[in-house]
C-alpha cells in the first residue's frame, strides 16, 4: 500500500506539500496539485482519514442531532438536509446524522462520543439535556428552531416566525367563517408547540371566540405515530363536539390522520370541515383528497442557513450570537372553505 512518502517522491515535493493538497490547509500551486494528484493515482494512494483528523484535531464532520418518533424522514427533513448537504459539500465537510428516540435525550453517554466538529440541533425543547450538555463543553452548535429563554442569549439559531405564521393561518381560517377549532400542536416542551400555541391563541383571542370554541391538544409522547395521534385525536373530538369546523395539525403526517378520521365519520372535507396543516410537498400528496393546504417553512434554506452560521463559529469568523428567520408562504390548495354546514346541527 502506497503512503504519503511514496507520493512525495513520485511527485519530487515534501511529504507537508502532498498533505496540504490534500487537507487545503494552505495554497498549493495548481501544477504543484495535478502533480501530486497524478502520482496518487497511479500509486493508488488515499490519505489516511483518521490519522489526518488526528494530527489536525479535526475530523471536518458536522453532526445534525434530530429526536422524534421512530424516526423516518418527512419531506420538511429531507429538504432540510439537502441545505445542510449543500454547504457541506461547498466547504468540504462530512456530515452525520444522529437520530435519537426522545426515551435517550437524558442519556448523556449517547450524546458526547460523536466525532463532530461541530452540531446543528433540531426541535429544541424548553429544558433540552442536548443544549445543556453542550453548553458544558467545547463543541460549537447552532439550532434549528428557537432556544427557550434561559439559553437564547448564548446559542445561535434559525427559525421560521411561529407566533406570526400561526396567527397569519388562524386569521385565515376565522376569516373564511371559522369560529370552532381543534389545534393538534406538537409536543408541549418543544419551543416551536409554545411559539405555535402563542399564535393561535392570539388570533382567536383578538377574535373574541370563547374558551369553548377552540381546544389544544399537544402531541404527549414525541415517540408515537404522529399519523395514529392525528386520527385518534380527531375522531374522539368530532364525535364528543361536533362543531368542530377548522382543525390545523402540526405536521402532514398528522394531517392524513385527520383525513382518516373524518372519512371514517362520513365528514367532508372542505366543506364540514377544513384541515390546514404546517407542512408543505408532503410525501403522502397522493392520499390527501382534497389537496392539503399548508404552509412552506423552506427547509432547505434553514438548512443552509444553519451549516453556514455553524461553520462560521468553527472557523472563528463569527463569536457573536446570530439569529436568523427564515420567511414563510400559505400554500392555499383545496382542503379549507368556509363551512357550509355544522354537521350535527349545533
Amino acid at each position: 500500500m502506497a503512503t504519503i512518502d511514496d507520493v512525495a517522491k513520485a511527485s519530487g515535493v515534501s511529504k507537508g506539500t502532498v498533505s496540504s493538497v490534500f487537507s487545503k490547509k494552505r495554497p498549493i500551486s495548481k501544477e504543484v496539485t495535478e502533480r501530486v494528484l497524478a502520482a496518487a493515482k497511479v500509486l493508488n494512494y488515499k490519505p489516511n482519514y483518521w490519522a489526518r483528523s488526528l494530527a489536525n484535531k479535526s475530523t471536518r464532520i458536522i453532526g445534525l442531532n434530530i429526536q422524534g418518533e421512530k424516526f423516518k424522514f418527512s419531506q420538511f427533513h429531507l429538504s432540510l438536509l439537502n441545505g445542510v448537504l449543500s454547504v457541506c459539500y461547498e466547504h468540504g465537510y462530512r456530515l452525520l446524522v444522529n437520530t435519537l428516540s426522545h426515551s435517550y435525550q437524558n442519556k448523556l453517554e449517547h450524546m458526547v462520543t460523536g466525532p463532530a466538529n461541530g452540531e446543528i440541533l433540531l426541535n429544541p425543547e424548553s429544558e433540552d439535556e442536548r443544549i445543556i450538555e453542550r453548553l458544558s463543553g467545547d463543541v460549537p452548535i447552532v439550532l434549528i428552531g428557537r432556544p427557550s429563554s434561559d439559553f437564547e442569549n448564548h446559542i445561535s439559531y434559525v427559525d421560521n416566525d411561529n407566533v406570526s405564521m400561526t396567527e397569519q393561518i388562524t386569521r385565515y381560517l376565522l376569516d373564511l367563517g371559522h369560529r370552532n377549532f381543534l389545534f393538534l400542536n406538537a409536543p408541549k416542551d418543544r419551543t416551536v408547540a409554545v411559539d405555535r400555541a402563542r399564535g393561535f391563541l392570539a388570533a382567536v383571542q383578538e377574535a373574541g371566540l370563547p374558551q369553548s370554541s377552540y381546544r389544544i391538544v399537544y402531541k404527549p409522547d414525541p415517540d408515537n405515530s404522529s399519523l395514529d395521534f392525528g386520527y385518534e385525536t380527531t375522531l374522539k373530538a368530532l364525535q364528543a363536539n361536533q362543531a368542530i369546523t377548522a382543525i390545523i395539525a402540526d405536521t402532514d403526517t398528522m394531517a392524513l390522520g385527520v383525513y382518516k378520521a373524518a372519512e371514517s365519520l362520513r365528514i367532508n372535507i372542505p366543506s364540514q370541515l377544513s384541515v390546514f396543516a404546517f407542512s408543505d410537498d408532503s410525501v403522502f400528496s397522493p392520499e390527501f383528497t382534497p389537496p392539503l393546504t399548508g404552509v412552506r417553512l423552506h427547509a432547505e434554506r434553514l438548512g443552509r442557513e444553519a451549516a453556514v452560521m455553524l461553520i462560521e463559529q468553527m472557523t472563528g469568523n463569527v463569536n457573536t450570537v446570530k439569529r436568523t428567520i427564515v420567511p414563510t408562504d400559505m400554500v392555499i390548495r383545496s382542503s379549507c372553505a368556509a363551512p357550509i354546514t355544522n354537521f350535527g346541527g349545533n
